[in-house]
C-alpha cells in the first residue's frame, strides 16, 4: 500500500514513521535543527505545489530517514492512513 503525499508522490506505507503538522512541530528547537540538517544533506523531498502544511518522515530498509514536504495537512494524510490507501 501506497500513500499520496502530493504532487504524485507515493510512499509506501511501511515505510512511514510519521506524519507531523509543520506549524506545530516546528516551534520546537530540535525540529528545526533536524530539519535544516536534513536539508543540507540532500534528505529533503518537497512534494508541495504550495506551502508545506506538514511533513512526513519516511525510513526505508534502515537507511538515513527522508522528510517528504506536503500541502496536505496532517488530518488528510491521517486518513489516508487509515483508509485503504492505494495498492
Amino acid at each position: 500500500m501506497y500513500l499520496h503525499i502530493g504532487q504524485s508522490v507515493l510512499v509506501p506505507f511501511e515505510s512511514v514513521l510519521g506524519v507531523f503538522d509543520l506549524d506545530n512541530s516546528s516551534w520546537s528547537h530540535r525540529t528545526r535543527s533536524f530539519l535544516e540538517r536534513a536539508e543540507k544533506e540532500g534528505r529533503v523531498v518537497n512534494a508541495a505545489s504550495d506551502l508545506p502544511r506538514s511533513f512526513v518522515l519516511c525510513q526505508k530498509n534502515g537507511g538515513e530517514p527522508l522528510v517528504y514536504l506536503s500541502q496536505l495537512s496532517t488530518a488528510t494524510l491521517k486518513g489516508r492512513l487509515e483508509g485503504n490507501g492505494l495498492e
